[in-house]
């Protein structure tokens, strides 16, 4: 399948911005899963390129002027590809896979997540991720606007309300509980005519007894289904934090507005995920001295 995708985001402040340095994980790679045909960045200032501890492509941008937004546009072309079910091809990566394992404060397991968690008993199979999928979707609905990018796993279950990033955490609690390695994945994926956002967060599960042996098997949680062809990966990690797409600090600003549109065109089939507020989890940002 052939995804055109097309990535906006302006930030907005009241006052004008001293400095500011912005973290960006806006660049999907080849992989067993996808193609890469063309991708591009476009930003007020030099971006400088690296890779992260997982192994993401991290662009830094540092903007020491004065200024009162920022805008960057992303846009490129993937060409994706079926997976049976579920299984990616690619290794462990560069973490160690007991690292996936480990907890972190925004997928730290309550006793409400390990009653989920148990009631599950095994994780050995695909199926048996779509049935844990099943039941955390069916315990949250979709619902944005009504957690933010800090919440938990445990405050989403406790809520019963949030959105794709939640789903996401309570899968890696539920997972790690049962010491199964899971991390968690931001990107795309063609919305079709279902109202989530064009830009999603879902998950990858480490199994014994795939086609390869052990590996990664993908499962997008929000639609407990297998993330296959209708998926663009960007970034993986522990959790939401380490993978946001953009992540940054600043001196000054004041109040600010974020804008978000994310538009994937399918084979000259154009889908619009535009979403104005954070519970995507595409973005975060952090006033680091308002002035």
């Amino acid at each position: 399948m052939q995804l055109n995708i097309r990535h906006d985001t302006r930030y907005h402040y009241a006052t004008p911005v001293q400095y500011s340095i912005q973290q960006l994980r806006l660049t999907p790679e080849t992989n067993s899963a996808q193609h890469v045909r063309h991708w591009s960045i476009d930003a007020p200032g030099k971006l400088d390129a690296t890779r992260d501890a997982y192994g993401n492509v991290l662009h830094t941008l540092v903007l020491n002027r004065p200024h009162d937004q920022i805008v960057f546009a992303v846009s490129g072309e993937v060409e994706t590809v079926p997976l049976r079910d579920g299984w990616l091809s690619d290794g462990p990566g560069r973490i160690p896979i007991e690292h996936y394992t480990c907890a972190t404060p925004l997928t730290e397991a309550d006793d409400p997540i390990r009653a989920l968690a148990h009631a599950q008993r095994t994780l050995k199979t695909p199926s048996d991720l779509l049935a844990l999928a099943e039941s955390i979707s069916g315990r949250v609905r979709y619902m944005p606007g009504i957690t933010m990018v800090t919440s938990t796993a445990a405050q989403a279950l406790a809520l019963g309300n949030g959105v794709c990033q939640d789903h996401a955490h309570l899968m890696l609690a539920c997972c790690r509980q049962l010491g199964v390695p899971a991390r968690y994945v931001s990107g795309y994926i063609d919305p079709g005519d279902v109202p989530h956002a064009a830009s999603h967060a879902w998950v990858d599960v480490w199994l014994d007894g795939g086609p390869q042996g052990a590996g990664w098997v993908t499962v997008d949680v929000t639609h407990a289904v297998f993330a296959s062809e209708r998926y663009c990966r960007l970034a993986v990690a522990r959790d939401f934090q380490p993978a946001s797409p953009v992540r940054g600090s600043r001196i000054g600003g004041r109040d600010e507005t974020l804008d978000v549109s994310v538009f994937v065109d399918v084979n000259g089939t154009p889908r619009n995920g535009s979403d104005s507020g954070l519970g995507n989890g595409m973005a975060a940002s952090v006033g680091m001295a308002q002035q």
